[in-house]
């Protein structure tokens, strides 16, 4: 029989006697790698599916909105130093009625050339066929709303465009890569029930809106390479006299910015998650090998006295690692391979592309086998080496007895308050002080893994409620097409079921602070605010002074700027203008990076009459229906949010998938413990069979006797939980900090139910683990146990 043979063997037989420990290493090991599979799949799959999109469909990379410019502006734009090709649209907002739809929906309306496709942002035909540039009624909608409202083509949906009602034609289906993500500009949470983008021939779209010859939107792209902060500022400077809102590029693009976040997240989750799992294997993996070493240090000798070579005994004990790490990697391929299929349904439902059939990707099935092998390598290094240096003469003997020493509270005088088990259970904890600290480790990471995964609905919970009951009171919002003058607000309080009514103001500003600056708009909001709240870090109302600006935290975070400091403020909505103005308060926001101002000091500032941009309305919900057919009929309204629809729509879509975020959240928070407490038990047992059996034979009883391995574990446990808030904590504010953008911000809060969630997961793992450790006790052959020589 061969030396190779032998060892298979020996493998094989100490694989089966210790299974529940390998399969529960195994687990935490398929965990780790279906986390890995599962976001570097989805991770690259997003980013290649994205990039194809963007280059074939030829997506801008720089974007503008004005008043109106003329089309003879077209070659200056082009001979901007690195612009190679440009692209000017007519863009109109507009109300609608869907049909079936009880509140007013809005629209984007966007001109297309007749007879050929756009030079940028091309949209790509789904279903049905191109608008006929006779018929001024066909338009295309985007699928999303299509789908959504369960329209069919050839239905017709009525719009108010330019002050006018005209019935507008479905004839066609249409995906554009400026709208992967569709979402209302201005708006935190996607609606499509009751918004979409409609392309429409540019001639009846320019008659619609007075805008023959005549352009108020304009995409560029860029050669490689190109400078593109100076095309920015060049293209501002060029379109400043028109009324251009400043130009940005591709990343502040709201689409592509909100694609951008979710790409950064994944690149997150595909690093955090199976860097706990792994790590925790290759700890297991190394307390059981070095185990297993100690106690088969005659077996060692033995081994080399025959020929064995150090080499080959190596290979024997890693190949213990590399099987318990390969049934893992194999059983985490698979569930991570469906598990990202899952994910890539989900994506499909929010992020919209003309090709969207994810496979599983071979490069991150091969990574996640390289990293899990690196694991088990790493985990098992050290056993592997204490086997290979032991000498054949040093290993026949037994190894020196442990030495115990009083514990540290026997130390600190406290003995009295603690029972004798208990003394001994720390004093044995105390002897092997980095078993300890890596179980506790170990147990504290499943507790930080629920942790995190309960946050996300805990945080979105608090947003929704900061951001829509606590700060934004209002039913409806309603923006006008143009400005409206101060009756505007008498005219909608004498509407079906409104009770009171807020105008507001909205200008678009470029603001600096030094070198720093930032796009945005400031917003001027009455004294009397019911509606639309400016709160303080402590959810307290912040209140407007007659001059100066308030900035939400994220902006002035942004520029460096606090509360009596100065900043320049850059009017961008065509009139000349720049102004010092002071920073009197920063509000807390959760979304977007807005500036605020008491609205008479800014018709001041833009030296005009009392004008508003929109309204808020307070409203009684029993007169919605007749409040909903004035809007949708309402010449001057041009667009209108209905909250609690948007709200309740978001809510549905997101529940069912936080459920089943969280169901997986416990599974592997389960997974660790269960893995980590077991082990840790199982391992104590091996060591302590001796001592124990014969606490028995010296007359503790059986409950006695499990009580001083369970209360081992009981100790870990209780230490482990509160660490594991704190490391799960840190995580979640590293999560905040790195997940931040425009957009977009996640509260840091963590509802109490989550820390008592986490710590009863972990409880009940070592409840579990406990029991099973205690009736494997109750199996031992007393008798057989104390035969065995020291």
């Amino acid at each position: 029989m061969t030396q190779g043979s032998v060892l298979t063997r020996k493998l094989v037989r100490e694989l089966w006697a210790t299974k529940g420990q390998a399969l529960a290493i195994a687990a935490v090991v398929a965990a780790g790698v279906a986390v890995f599979v599962m976001s570097t799949s989805i991770l690259q799959f997003l980013r290649d599916t994205r990039d194809t999109y963007y280059d074939r469909y030829r997506f801008a990379h720089v974007f503008a909105q004005l008043r109106r410019a003329p089309r003879t502006l077209e070659p200056q734009i082009a001979a901007i130093d690195g612009v190679t090709m440009v692209d000017t649209r007519v863009v109109a907002d507009v109300t609608i009625d869907v049909p079936g739809l009880e509140e007013p929906a809005a629209a984007r309306l966007i001109s297309i050339p007749s007879g050929r496709p756009p030079r940028l942002n091309a949209y790509h035909l789904r279903r049905g066929r191109q608008p006929d540039p006779a018929h001024g009624d066909e338009v295309l909608v985007s699928e999303a709303f299509y789908e959504a409202n369960r329209l069919q083509l050839g239905d017709s949906i009525a719009a108010i465009i330019n002050g006018r009602y005209q019935r507008l034609r479905i004839v066609g289906v249409a995906l554009s890569p400026e709208y992967v993500f569709q979402i209302r500009p201005g708006a935190l949470l996607p609606d499509d029930r009751r918004f979409g983008v409609m392309w429409m021939p540019r001639q009846h779209l320019e008659a619609a809106f007075n805008m023959e010859g005549a352009f108020n939107d304009v995409a560029l792209r860029l050669q490689p390479g190109s400078n593109y902060e100076e095309v920015l500022d060049r293209l501002d400077l060029l379109l400043k006299r028109y009324g251009c809102t400043g130009a940005y590029g591709r990343e502040d693009q709201i689409s592509a910015s909100f694609l951008d976040d979710e790409i950064q997240q994944l690149r997150g989750m595909a690093i955090i998650a199976p860097m706990i799992f792994l790590g925790v294997a290759a700890f297991l993996l190394n307390v059981i090998l070095s185990r297993r070493v100690q106690t088969q240090r005659e077996i060692i000798a033995a081994l080399k006295a025959f020929g064995f070579g150090n080499s080959t005994i190596a290979m024997h004990y890693l190949a213990t690692a590399v099987w318990i790490t390969a049934v893992g990697a194999v059983v985490g391929t698979l569930a991570g391979s469906r598990l990202a299929v899952g994910l890539a349904q989900l994506y499909s439902e929010f992020y919209r592309f003309p090709h969207f059939e994810f496979h599983p990707d071979l490069r991150s099935i091969a990574a996640a086998s390289l990293v899990s092998l690196a694991a088990a390598v790493g985990g098992a290094g050290r056993a592997v080496w204490q086997a290979v240096r032991l000498m054949p003469a040093e290993a026949m003997r037994p190894p020196t007895p442990a030495r115990y020493h009083r514990s540290v509270v026997e130390v600190l005088g406290l003995s009295w308050l603690f029972p004798l088990p208990l003394r001994m259970i720390l004093r044995h904890l105390q002897r092997r002080p980095l078993n300890s600290l890596f179980s506790v480790l170990g147990i504290a990471a499943a507790v930080a893994v629920l942790l995190m995964g309960n946050f996300s609905p805990d945080a979105i919970h608090y947003l929704l409620n900061f951001q829509f009951e606590v700060a934004q009171r209002h039913d409806v919002q309603v923006v006008f097409e143009p400005l409206a003058s101060h009756a505007a607000i008498h005219e909608l309080k004498s509407l079906p079921g409104v009770q009171y009514v807020e105008g507001f103001r909205s200008v678009p500003v470029h603001i600096r602070r030094g070198h720093r600056k930032h796009r945005t708009a400031i917003m001027g909001l009455g004294r009397e605010r019911r509606l639309y709240r400016l709160l303080n870090a402590h959810e307290r109302p912040i209140r407007l002074p007659p001059e100066g600006l308030v900035l939400s935290d994220a902006l002035a975070k942004r520029l460096r700027v606090s509360a009596g400091e100065r900043v320049e403020v850059e009017i961008l909505d065509g009139r000349p203008g720049t102004y010092i103005l002071p920073v009197v308060g920063v509000a807390q926001e959760y979304a977007g990076m807005n500036a605020y101002a008491d609205i008479d000091a800014l018709h001041r500032l833009l030296q005009e009459d009392a004008a508003l941009t929109g309204a808020w309305l307070q409203v009684d919900s029993l007169a919605n229906r007749q409040l909903y057919q004035h809007l949708k009929h309402t010449p001057r309204v041009g667009s209108v949010a209905i909250k609690k629809a948007t709200m309740e729509q978001f809510k549905a879509t997101i529940a069912e998938n936080v459920l089943t975020m969280q169901a997986f959240n416990v599974l592997f928070a389960a997974i660790i413990a269960i893995g980590v407490i077991y082990n840790t038990a199982r391992i104590s047992l091996d060591e302590r069979a001796r001592e124990l059996m014969t606490l028995r034979v010296i007359g503790f009883s059986r409950w006695e006797t499990s009580a001083m391995l369970l209360g081992e574990l009981a100790v870990l446990t209780c230490i482990a939980i509160p660490v594991g808030w704190a490391v799960g904590y840190s995580f979640c504010y590293a999560m905040v900090q790195g997940f931040a953008s425009e957009q977009f911000r996640i509260p840091l809060v963590i509802h109490p139910d989550s820390y008592l969630q986490s710590a009863a997961v972990a409880a009940t793992a070592a409840i579990v683990s406990g029991w099973i450790v205690h009736r494997r006790l109750e199996q031992i052959d007393l008798v057989e146990v104390l035969k065995i020589r020291e």
